[in-house]
């Protein structure tokens, strides 16, 4: 539509020249450079059809208005803002109105306590406390859009409060969703306990921040998509606390392990004890059937003799009783 309307006016400017020359009178010369004494007009070619060709186009394409699919337009008339919408596509607009275009696309609002990643420069964690009475960091993120079918409300209702194209999103934020925000995030936190915040009941919480933010979002005519807990922490001292109770809690694990080793042990050895008694009983039982037995019948000696011969004829032996040890190789 841009080269449209700079080639339309072109050759409008074109037959404009061509008109104005038409208007002024010169003399005429013959070949020689000497006036003739008539009169003649400097004429541009189809002057006439540029004129009316380069106007006509030239007109049409200031009223064709196009809006784009990430855009909806508000149309301002002389009498004041118009309650209907242009959306996607070509309009014809007169000339004598303007059309504001707003974007409908969706917006993003942080807070965070690292300054790079929030809107505002310092650090903007929101600190709410929990039902403990326990206050709590959170980074959270807000995405946000206006509703485009409310677009011509917001124009005339909301301040273009830097001028910009993006005054009325700027003021939204720092109007709307800014304290929404916080007072949604305070009223839902303070019904949970620090750790169900930390861990257990977070996206319960996300989802109760949502809805509170989408009732009192409506009467600002824009919608809001999704919030996220992005971070939670706790306040330096009561992260302290917390690591300690962690560090005595393990302490305290590692004890309890260790006496049911010693237990272990304790029963191990208990164990291993009546087994050594229970074999010895059995060993001196033994003892006291052989020692019976032998005493019942001497013989008995003799034939463990004879049971355990290997069939070689000793080579000692002891003398009548006497202690003496006879060598009977000799």
């Amino acid at each position: 539509m841009t080269i449209i309307k700079i080639l339309s006016f072109l050759i409008f400017l074109y037959g404009i020249v061509g008109l104005l020359l038409s208007l002024i009178s010169i003399r005429k010369k013959d070949k020689y450079g000497n006036s003739t004494g008539e009169k003649g007009k400097i004429g541009l070619p189809f002057f006439k059809i540029s004129l009316f060709v380069g106007g006509a186009f030239f007109f049409i394409s200031t009223i064709i208005v196009k809006i784009e699919a990430q855009d909806v337009g508000v149309v301002v008339t002389p009498s004041g803002v118009q309650s209907e919408e242009i959306h996607t596509g070509w309009h014809l607009i007169m000339p004598w109105n303007n059309v504001y275009i707003m974007d409908k696309t969706v917006w993003v609002y942080t807070c965070a306590h690292n300054s790079k990643e929030g809107q505002k420069r310092d650090a903007d964690a929101i600190w709410a406390p929990t039902k403990d009475g326990i206050k709590m960091g959170f980074d959270v993120s807000v995405s946000w859009r206006i509703n485009p079918d409310e677009a011509s409300w917001i124009y005339a209702n909301v301040s273009e409060n830097d001028g910009g194209t993006s005054g009325r999103y700027y003021w939204l934020e720092e109007n709307v969703i800014r304290p929404k925000l916080k007072s949604a995030l305070a009223l839902t936190v303070s019904n949970y306990t620090p750790i169900e915040v930390y861990s257990t009941k977070r996206q319960e919480i996300q989802d109760n921040i949502i809805s509170r933010m989408r009732a009192e979002a409506k009467q600002y005519k824009i919608s809001i998509d999704q919030v996220d807990l992005r971070e939670v922490f706790y306040n330096d001292e009561y992260e302290k606390s917390i690591n300690a109770k962690k560090l005595a809690e393990q302490e305290a694990l590692r004890l309890i392990e260790v006496t049911k080793q010693k237990e272990e042990q304790l029963k191990q050895a208990e164990i291993e004890k009546n087994i050594s008694i229970q074999k010895a009983e059995g060993e001196a039982k033994a003892l006291q059937i052989k020692g019976t037995s032998i005493a019942q019948n001497p013989k008995i000696i003799e034939l463990e003799w004879i049971n355990k011969w290997d069939g070689q004829l000793p080579v000692y032996m002891l003398g009548n009783g006497q202690g003496i040890m006879l060598n009977l190789q000799k």
